[in-house]
């Protein structure tokens, strides 16, 4: 078990980290020590792959994530000179690369609002389940900034495609969770009653395939993004030759000859 984390409330059973931002008032609004938090848990579940497998955000009461608090942040914010401010960027920046390139796959599950540094925080994520409250809305040009924040231009784009990505960042409109499920943005939307079970349902799936796998797979969608095909296609040799030589790779063979179910871990 690591450190306490004040900030948001955190919990681990059974392999799995769960991050619950709990600020219902607020809309669960981040501020300065909620963003170090975040960055630092990541930054930490990366060394302990073998205790913690899956790593789940939510939200308390009617969202998941408002983005920035106005108070806390913007208004501190204006006090900074550029040497502040960029230092903050940079710490909301390296949220996102943690959350990245953790090993682990990350779910979130996303419930009421998820706007501005929330929406890119759910973006993040390997997994979004949405219930059907949900929605999301990449508000930075509205309060008079760049629509790229926090590594957004080269997440969304991606998943969604160029031109959605930018109707979505330059306009800062709401979508609902059927237009989220239609872009591409959920991997899948239920009733909100049904959120928590979704995510346990989710959780299970990935708690049965290979730990190193993942954190392979997870790798490479990372790199290859950036890669030619041929690069990509090599890159993704060399992979293959690391995991065929690798303990669940042999654990797999030993489960099919011997009719029972491979116990991975990843190793």
């Amino acid at each position: 078990m690591g450190r306490t984390w004040q900030h948001f409330r955190y919990s681990e059973a059974d392999g799995v980290a769960t991050v619950t931002f709990d600020r219902p008032d607020r809309l669960n609004a981040l501020t300065f020590e909620v963003y170090a938090d975040i960055r630092d848990l990541a930054a930490e579940l990366k060394e302990r792959p073998n205790e913690v497998r899956v790593l789940v955000l939510r939200g308390e009461g009617r969202g998941f994530c408002s983005g920035g608090d106005v108070e806390s942040i913007i208004g501190r914010l204006l006090e900074m000179d550029s040497r502040g401010v960029y230092d903050f960027a940079r710490m909301t920046g390296a949220c996102v690369r943690n959350l990245r390139e953790m090993p682990q796959p990350v779910i979130a599950a996303v419930n009421g609002v998820a706007a501005g540094a929330g929406a890119v925080l759910a973006m993040a994520c390997d997994i979004r389940l949405l219930a059907e409250s949900a929605s999301f809305q990449f508000l930075f040009t509205r309060v008079g900034i760049s629509g790229g924040d926090m590594g957004i231009c080269w997440l969304l784009p991606r998943v969604i495609g160029f031109g959605r990505a930018t109707e979505l960042l330059m306009l800062g409109e709401r979508i609902d969770s059927e237009q989220a499920l239609g872009y591409g943005i959920a991997t899948r939307v239920v009733p909100d009653s049904q959120l928590e079970k979704a995510a346990g349902e989710y959780v299970a799936k990935l708690k049965e395939v290979a730990p190193w796998g993942l954190a392979m797979t997870k790798e490479m969608l990372n790199r290859a993004a950036s890669m030619d095909y041929s690069t990509a296609i090599e890159m993704e040799a060399w992979t293959q030759s690391l995991l065929m030589t690798a303990a669940d790779f042999q654990e797999f063979h030993a489960g099919f000859l011997g009719k029972r179910k491979p116990v991975f871990k990843g190793r």
